[in-house]
């Protein structure tokens, strides 16, 4: 029976995602919700999002911590996922207060701008159970390679790596993606990068971001790659 996930990947117009048949290459599709992904999923086994799924009451995650760490020059592409109340309040100024309050250290701006689609992806998380998975793209990468990326994923060199890397480990884009092609390229190439993580967990091969992850009321918590 064939294996069929999908990498999804929020960009600044949406959401972009890769889909996989046995760990190669099917399609690449956009869209402008989660939902319209995950509605239109059927018969995937997992859909790995790069957007952070799961929050702790009182305190940042221990997933982000330790994939920073094993990203060397990378680090700064994983931002700290404070607590869930802080998500809840209606301004950025409230949201930063209430950070620092719960936490001794502030919000970022960056953080705060993926309010809308963090809390659409979660969710999406609660309602499906098992469905979905949390992947960072940068992780992934650093997986295939066996070591952390020297150049950045929007550089020549950088986006000439990632899609080098993938083709290594089976996932072969073309350069003709049709109405997906008018994504960013490294959106594509971070939501293929999900892809094959999600292809990993389908397979039970997939490590994660602490193992085991952290749990909070039931969910578990972690990046996995």
């Amino acid at each position: 029976m064939s294996i069929h996930v999908i990498g999804v990947d929020a960009y600044a117009l949406g959401w972009v995602g890769v889909e996989l048949r046995d760990g190669a290459f099917g399609r690449a599709v956009l869209a402008s919700t989660l939902y319209e992904i995950v509605a239109g999923s059927s018969g995937a086994a997992v859909i790995g999002v790069d957007i952070p799924l799961g929050m702790l009451p009182d305190r940042w995650r221990t997933a982000d911590t330790l994939a920073a760490d094993q990203l060397g020059p990378r680090r700064g592409s994983v931002f700290r996922v404070p607590p869930r109340a802080v998500w809840m309040e209606p301004d950025f100024a409230a949201a930063n207060r209430l950070c620092r309050e719960l936490t001794g250290a502030g919000l970022s701006r960056q953080s705060w701008a993926l309010r809308p689609k963090l809390l659409e992806a979660n969710a999406l998380w609660e309602r499906h159970p098992g469905l979905l998975f949390e992947a960072h793209p940068e992780v992934s990468f650093r997986t295939m390679a066996g070591e952390p990326l020297p150049f950045a994923k929007k550089t020549w060199s950088g986006q000439a790596r990632r899609r080098d890397l993938l083709a290594r480990h089976g996932i072969v884009l073309p350069d003709q993606l049709g109405p997906a092609g008018q994504a960013p390229p490294d959106d594509i190439l971070d939501a293929a990068a999900v892809a094959w993580t999600a292809h990993r967990v389908a397979t039970r091969t997939a490590l994660s971001h602490p193992s085991p992850p952290e749990e909070d009321n039931g969910s578990k918590i972690a990046i996995w790659y």
